[in-house]
């Protein structure tokens, strides 16, 4: 389908509205990737109060993932040409919802229910939100845009896991989903107020989603997508029980970690954006091998708090990255094609987040806190072989 609701030219100006409306869709991608990743800085309080392994608790990351993955390309295909708009509003409400079901849950079986409800709107709105932000602007803003978008994931890592992890230390695990419940609501005005009416030109079918695979270059995007960011989860996923018992960092301060975590990440996030305007080949290559270096860093030498608190930095700065420098790819492999394409690659996006906090979990249960970190490394190398044997469509 077309991506653009003007024709991109060069435009001395865009309204600031337009860019208050990427700027609504950016906070959308905060909470979604928030309620999301949530139970990241969770997860040991959730244990305790539900007498349940913290390997359980990572499934609070597993069933949303792998609920998005299903729902990212299905929803694109279910909607057929119903305005954008509409269809994002609906989202940020079900997830309003969920994190309320959240909040109130009397077990663990109610919580994984809230999740999944979770998974939904994440799947949904990953798939269209990217695709969005492109089309509010003419083509020469496209990666500022896209960079916006994508700083509302990294701003998730910033402020709301952080914040989250602080509000359940300081109250209970419940009051963060409630609050983000609440905050799920001011999205949802600001959505109203800000976006324009989004209809799509065309509506897509599951064969257009199949279409992406015949471009190979889409395919090696996809399949970075899938490498950098399973191994990243298996290993984050489990970033309380890491920075506790393997950095020796105390217990409390697990909110600043993750807070200096996050600022790295939008670092990371913007600077990506400017790198990838170059050479989106290279740049992918640099954050691959780098994420590998610090995982390895922190399962070697990362054993005492300021080592650990350093390295965490480094983590941030490189994964931060990762969702523009991806996106930036697929978008250059299939320019005419954003919302399929973009659709697929969240799918496996959100598939590897499952995968990753599932086998995570797994090997947290079997074997030495520490080989979620050389799990993660692995994959991050192969993901770099696979950025080298294929050239994008352009540097």
């Amino acid at each position: 389908m077309t991506t653009t609701i003007a024709p991109s030219g060069t435009y001395e100006r865009v309204s600031l509205t337009r860019w208050l409306g990427v700027g609504a869709v950016a906070v959308g991608t905060f909470s979604v990737v928030t309620s999301e990743q949530l139970p990241v800085g969770l997860l040991t309080s959730v244990s305790s109060a539900l007498d349940i392994s913290e390997g359980t608790a990572g499934l609070m990351v597993t069933v949303p993932g792998l609920v998005a993955s299903a729902t990212a390309p299905i929803l694109p295909v279910a909607i057929g040409r119903l305005d954008r708009r509409h269809v994002l509003i609906g989202l940020i409400a079900l997830m309003v919802g969920a994190n309320l079901l959240s909040a109130f849950a009397p077990n663990f079986a109610v919580l994984l229910i809230s999740r999944l409800l979770i998974g939904i709107a994440i799947g949904g709105f990953w798939s269209l939100a990217a695709g969005i932000a492109v089309r509010m602007v003419p083509g020469e803003y496209v990666p500022k845009a896209t960079a916006i978008a994508f700083g509302g994931a990294t701003a998730a890592n910033v402020l709301g896991i952080p914040a989250g992890t602080l509000i359940g230390e300081l109250t209970d695990w419940r009051i963060a989903f409630g609050l983000l419940g609440g905050l799920g609501l001011l999205v949802v005005a600001a959505l109203l107020w800000l976006l324009p009416a989004l209809p799509a030109d065309t509506a897509i079918h599951l064969r257009t989603l199949a279409d992406q695979f015949r471009n190979p270059v889409v395919r090696t995007g996809v399949l970075i997508t899938f490498l950098l960011v399973s191994g990243h989860f298996a290993a984050f996923t489990f970033a309380a029980p890491i920075v506790d018992y393997h950095m020796g960092i105390d217990k409390s301060l697990l909110g600043p970690v993750l807070l200096a975590f996050g600022v790295a990440g939008i670092i990371g996030n913007f600077a990506t954006g400017a790198a990838t305007a170059r050479n989106v080949r290279a740049t992918i290559i640099t954050i691959s091998v780098s994420l590998a270096t610090v995982l390895v860093l922190i399962a070697l030498v990362g054993t005492l708090p300021l080592t650990g608190t350093l390295l965490m930095l480094l983590w941030g700065l490189s994964f931060g990255g990762i969702p523009v420098g991806v996106q930036t790819w697929i978008l250059r492999a299939a320019p005419n094609s954003a919302e399929p394409a973009t659709a697929l690659n969240t799918a496996v996006f959100n598939l590897a987040i499952a995968l990753g906090a599932l086998f995570g979990g797994l090997l947290t249960n079997t074997f030495p806190l520490t080989t979620v970190l050389w799990f993660a490394a692995a994959l991050s190398l192969l993901a770099t072989a696979a950025v080298l044997a294929t050239r994008p469509t352009a540097n």
